[in-house]
């Protein structure tokens, strides 16, 4: 029995990264680490065997020291935003990353839900707001801004005149709040949230691979059809997994602040598999190896593996295949198993 199998079933929380119970063990990340007091060792809990004599200290100072430098160095290769800068500087907080998702795949119940549980009031603080969304927006660096004020202003409009869709839904455009703009806002601010750190005009660019369809710009929204056209140019530079993100989780509860000066071992790149839609962005991949590790059974299909060694180590598909055809059964379970949002999809 290992170390961290023992402490659970104490009831004692060790955390982890690169563990998944059913799974071999690849000591990578270090967060389970543990003190060992009768050798003095630090080892990892979830590797090291229980043997008589062990007397382990879990929870100590030193302890938690050492777990905050191993996530630290995660996080100085980590180059990922938890949050796009729109939603950063919006004075409500609104998860417009999430809208333009729900536009773009043409779900206008669902950004018309999302749009309702986001008003605090009959108000629509976007009516009298200067866009700062807008002059955040980062594809503002490549040609214009995505038109998210009117995209909103859109959407509530659509709400207020379509009194059948509020009547059958038996809600009003205030009840699913359940708190204000100014908690929404701080909450969103207060969060642990990484950063990417310099960025280069290529890796910049890496972001339009996600932007669909004619890319028509409407700067003014008069129809849904200019919504989704609209919607459709923003590059989704927010990270998916912003609410179930492990890594994202463990620094919070250990109170480390992203590092300044990433080191730049990894460039910002995205690799689509439009067939599964499945997404892969290495640049926050903390190289764990659970999604090789669940794939080593499956011997049917191309799954991701390790390329390259020491510094320069990536998790990418076999030299001999294309992105293309990775995958193609074991994305869902990829995607579930990921610690961060390195793996995604984009619908």
């Amino acid at each position: 029995m290992t170390v961290l199998k023992a402490a659970e079933l104490a009831g004692i929380y060790i955390p982890t990264l690169c563990h998944k119970d059913d799974l071999p063990h690849y000591t990578s990340c270090y967060v389970c680490i543990v003190k060992d007091i009768s050798s003095d060792k630090y080892i990892p809990s979830c590797s090291a065997l229980v043997h008589e004599g062990m007397n382990i200290d879990t929870s100590g100072e030193d302890v938690t020291e050492m777990r905050k430098r191993a996530v630290e160095l995660l996080l100085y290769e980590h180059r990922a935003e938890c949050e796009a800068p729109c939603r950063i500087v919006c004075p409500a907080g609104l998860n417009i990353p999430l809208m333009n998702r729900l536009i773009a795949s043409e779900n206008l119940d669902g950004a018309k839900q999302l749009a309702m549980s986001e008003s605090h009031s009959s108000e629509i603080m976007c009516v009298s707001c200067p866009a700062y969304c807008e002059n955040a927006c980062r594809r503002k660096k490549i040609d214009k801004p995505v038109s998210i004020r009117n995209i909103q202003l859109f959407i509530s409009k659509s709400i207020g005149q379509d009194e059948g869709y509020i009547n059958a839904h038996n809600v009003k455009i205030n009840d699913l709040s359940r708190e204000t703009p100014d908690s929404r806002r701080e909450r969103v601010r207060k969060r642990f949230s990484s950063r990417i750190g310099r960025l280069e005009a290529e890796e910049l660019s890496e972001w339009l691979k996600e932007c669909e369809g004619s890319q028509t710009r409407s700067e003014k929204i008069d129809t849904f059809e200019d919504a989704v056209d609209e919607s459709r140019s923003c590059m989704h530079c927010d990270c998916r997994a912003s609410e179930n993100c492990r890594l994202r989780e463990i620094a919070e509860q250990t109170g480390v602040k992203d590092p300044r000066g990433k080191i730049v071992a990894t460039p910002i790149k995205k690799k689509i598999n439009r067939n599964t839609g499945l997404i892969f962005e290495s640049a926050k991949c903390i190289k764990c190896g659970l999604c090789v590790r669940i794939c080593d059974d499956n011997k049917d299909e191309a799954a991701l593996c390790f390329i390259n060694r020491g510094f320069v180590t990536l998790l990418s598909e076999p030299l001999t295949e294309s992105f293309s055809d990775t995958l193609k059964t074991m994305a869902d379970k990829c995607i579930e198993i990921c610690p961060t949002g390195a793996l995604s999809r984009y619908n």
